[in-house]
C-alpha cells in the first residue's frame, strides 16, 4: 500500500492526532450585533460619538482597575514571602503539568491512532481489493446491471462498527461523458470535495491503494467537523472499463470523543492537583512565615522600647528553638539595657547631686577669692599672682559647675523650651556685646555680615543667646587673632547665623566630633578662655530643643565655620538653610586673607557699606552675596 503523504509521522499528526480536531478553513466564531450585545431592553444610542465616549470611559476605568490590581499584586509579591512562595510554586507546577500532560496526551493519541490505523488499513486494503476484483470479473453489459452492481458494492463496503463507522464512495475520474455512472455514488451523500487533492491525484495516476487523513463535515446539532481516515484505489467498471476512484473512509469521532474525555480527566486532575499543591504550600509556608512575622513584630516593639515583649514558643522544632533563642536574646538585651539605664541614671543623679552640693562651698571659696583678688596689690608678686590664678580658676570652676548642671537637666529630660518672638539680629548683637572684652583682649575684629535689619523667629532667647555666645567664643579662641565674621540671613521658613573664623581650622573628622562632650582636637593645646569643654555640647542640645540645625565645617589652615539654622515657626521642620556652609562671601574672603593684608581683603570683598554701632571692634557690613 502506498502513502500519499511524504512522511508517516506527518500523517499521524494531521489525521490520527484526534486531540486537535481540524477546523475547516474560513470558519469563524459567530458575532452578535451591537444591539444584541447591549442586552435586552437597551436601545442603541443615536449618537456614535456618545457611544465612543462611553466606551472610552469604560476602557479607562478598566485600565485603571487593572493598574490597581497589578500594583496590588506587585506590592504583595515584594512584601509577602508566603504569597511569593505560593505563586511561584503554582506557576512551576502549572508549567510542569502542561509539559507532562502534553507528553501524555501525545503518547495516548499516537497509541490510539497507530492501533486503529493498522486495523483500518488492513480492512480497507482487503475490501478495496475484493471490490476491485468484483468489478474486474463482472460480466455486466448494460446500464441497469452496472448501476445495480455499483450500488451493491458500495453498500457492501459500508460498515456500522460503533468505534469507527465506515462509508464508501465511487467517483468518476473522467468528465462523465459516455459513462454509465457519471456522478458520485455514496451511501450518506458525501461528495469528493472533502477528499484531499493529493489523495485524488494519487488514485487517478496509480493502481495501488492510497490513504490520507480527512475532515468529515458534520451539519447536525452544530457539532464540529469530525476527523477521518480515507483509503482509495482506482477501479474499472464494465462494460467499457472506464476508470473510477473507489474510496472508503472511517469516521474517527469516537476516537476523538475518547481522547477528549481523557483530556478532560487530565485537566480536572491537573486543576485539583494544582489547588491541593497550592493549599499545601500555603499551609507549609504559613507555619514558617507566621513565626518569622511574629519575630519581626516583636523586634519592632523591642526597638520602640517595649523590652518586655517575647515570642510565643510552641513545640520543639527548629522554629520553636529559634523563638526560644530569640526570647533569651531579648531577655539578655533587656537586662543589659536596664543595667545601662540604671547606671546612666545613677551617673546623672551623681553629677546633679555633686553639682548641687558643690555650689555652697564654691560660693564661699569664690567670695574668699574675690577678697584676695581685690587686695592683690598689697601682696608681694608671688602672692599677687597666686590670688589672680585662684580667682580665674574659681571662675572657671563655677562655669564648669553651671555647665554640668545644665547637662544634667538635658540628660534628665527636664529642659523646657520657652519660645517667644525674638529678633535674631538683636540676639547676635547682644552676644557680640558679651564677647567684646575677649575680642579686645585678643585683638580680634568682629564683623556682622548681613543684609537683614530684622529676622523674627519663635525661639527661646536665653538658649539662642547661649548658643551664639558659645560659637563666638569658640571662634575667638581658635581664630588666632584673625577677624571673625558673623553672617545672618533669613527666608520665609528659616533664619541662619554662621560664625566664620580664619584660624587653625579643623579636618572633616574633627568637625564630626566637635560637638562631643569634653572633646578637644589637640589635647596638648592650652585653652585661652579656660572653658569647660561642654559649651558646644550644650549648644547642640539647645538647638535640638528648637528643632534647629547646628553644623560645623572646617579646613586645616583655612579656619572653621559653625552654622545655626532655626525654623521661623515653632514645630516647623527644616528642609534647607538660607546660608551656605561656609557662606560664599566669607569663603571668598578667606582666599585673600593673610597676615597684614587680611583686613584689606575683607574690606574689598564686603565693603558695600559700613555702619558703626558704637561697639569697639564690632562692625556691621551689608552683603548681598550671603542672601
Amino acid at each position: 500500500m502506498s502513502d500519499t503523504r511524504p512522511d508517516r509521522a506527518d500523517a499521524e499528526g494531521a489525521g490520527g492526532s484526534a486531540a486537535d480536531p481540524v477546523v475547516p478553513p474560513g470558519s469563524v466564531p459567530s458575532q452578535g450585533t451591537d444591539a444584541a450585545a447591549a442586552g435586552p431592553g437597551v436601545l442603541p444610542h443615536p449618537a456614535g460619538s456618545s457611544v465612543a465616549s462611553r466606551f472610552a470611559i469604560r476602557l479607562r476605568r478598566g485600565v485603571r482597575r487593572l493598574r490597581v490590581l497589578l500594583s496590588s499584586i506587585a506590592r504583595s509579591w515584594r512584601r509577602s514571602l508566603q504569597f511569593r512562595t505560593v505563586v511561584a510554586t503554582m506557576l512551576l507546577t502549572s508549567v510542569s503539568f502542561v509539559a507532562v500532560g502534553g507528553f501524555l496526551s501525545n503518547q495516548i493519541a499516537s497509541a490510539l491512532y497507530d492501533e486503529r490505523f493498522d486495523q483500518f488499513s488492513a480492512e480497507a486494503r482487503s475490501a478495496l481489493t475484493s471490490t476491485k476484483a468484483v468489478f474486474r470479473d463482472s460480466s455486466a453489459t448494460d446500464r441497469d446491471t452496472t448501476n445495480r452492481l455499483v450500488l451493491d458494492s458500495v453498500n457492501a463496503l459500508v460498515g456500522s462498527r460503533t468505534n469507527a463507522p465506515r462509508q464508501a464512495m465511487l467517483v468518476p475520474i473522467t468528465n462523465g461523458e459516455g459513462l454509465f455512472i457519471p456522478v458520485t455514488v455514496s451511501q450518506d451523500g458525501a461528495t469528493a470535495g472533502m477528499l484531499p487533492e493529493d489523495l485524488q491525484q494519487a488514485v487517478t495516476s496509480g493502481q495501488d491503494v492510497y490513504w490520507a487523513p480527512i475532515t468529515i463535515p458534520v451539519t447536525e446539532n452544530g457539532e464540529p467537523d469530525a476527523p477521518g481516515l480515507a483509503f482509495g484505489t482506482q477501479v474499472q467498471l464494465p462494460p467499457e472499463r472506464s476508470p473510477y476512484a473507489l474510496y472508503v473512509y472511517y469516521d474517527l469521532s469516537s476516537m476523538q470523543a475518547t481522547l477528549d474525555s481523557i483530556h478532560g480527566v487530565l485537566w480536572l486532575v491537573g486543576v485539583i492537583l494544582l489547588i491541593v499543591i497550592g493549599g499545601v504550600t500555603w499551609y507549609v509556608t504559613r507555619s514558617v512565615v507566621l513565626p518569622v512575622g511574629h519575630a519581626a513584630s516583636v523586634s519592632e516593639k523591642l526597638a520602640s522600647g517595649q523590652l518586655q515583649e517575647r515570642m510565643e514558643v510552641t513545640g520543639e522544632d527548629e522554629v520553636a528553638r529559634l523563638g526560644a533563642s530569640f526570647n533569651r536574646m531579648a531577655a539578655s538585651l533587656q537586662d543589659q539595657i536596664t543595667q545601662l539605664a540604671q547606671l546612666s541614671q545613677m551617673q546623672q543623679r551623681f553629677v546633679s547631686d555633686v553639682s548641687h552640693e558643690l555650689r555652697t562651698p564654691l560660693t564661699t571659696v569664690r567670695m574668699a577669692a574675690e577678697v584676695l583678688h581685690d587686695a592683690r596689690d598689697e601682696f608681694n608678686p608671688v602672692n599677687k599672682r597666686s590670688a589672680e590664678i585662684l580667682f580665674d580658676q574659681v571662675e572657671r570652676f563655677q562655669a564648669l559647675l553651671a555647665d554640668l548642671l545644665e547637662i544634667s537637666r538635658f540628660d534628665a529630660g527636664a529642659a523646657v523650651l520657652e519660645a517667644e518672638s525674638v529678633d535674631m539680629v538683636q540676639l547676635v548683637h547682644h552676644a557680640l556685646d558679651g564677647a567684646r572684652p575677649l575680642a579686645e583682649r585678643l585683638g580680634t575684629e568682629l564683623s556682622v555680615v548681613t543684609g537683614e535689619t530684622r529676622c523674627i523667629v519663635d525661639a527661646d532667647a536665653r538658649r539662642i543667646d547661649r548658643i551664639l555666645r558659645n560659637l563666638i567664643v569658640n571662634a575667638l579662641e581658635h581664630g588666632e587673632g584673625r577677624p571673625v565674621d558673623i553672617h545672618i540671613a533669613c527666608n520665609p521658613e528659616a533664619v541662619a547665623v554662621a560664625v566664620r573664623d580664619h584660624g587653625i581650622g579643623m579636618t572633616p573628622l574633627e568637625a564630626s566630633r566637635v560637638f562631643d562632650r569634653f572633646w578637644r582636637a589637640d589635647p596638648a593645646r592650652a585653652r585661652t578662655t579656660g572653658g569647660s569643654g561642654l559649651g558646644l555640647s550644650i549648644a547642640t542640645e539647645d538647638a535640638r530643643l528648637h528643632g534647629a540645625w547646628l553644623e560645623a565645617w572646617g579646613r586645616p589652615g583655612e579656619g572653621a565655620c559653625f552654622r545655626l539654622t532655626v525654623p521661623r515657626h515653632e514645630g516647623a521642620v527644616l528642609t534647607s538653610s538660607p546660608l551656605a556652609l561656609p557662606p560664599v562671601a566669607a569663603h571668598a574672603r578667606a582666599g585673600s586673607a593673610g597676615g597684614a593684608g587680611h583686613e584689606s581683603g575683607h574690606e574689598a570683598g564686603h565693603g558695600s557699606g559700613h555702619e558703626d554701632h558704637g561697639n569697639q571692634g564690632i562692625t556691621t557690613r551689608e552683603s548681598s552675596a550671603t542672601q
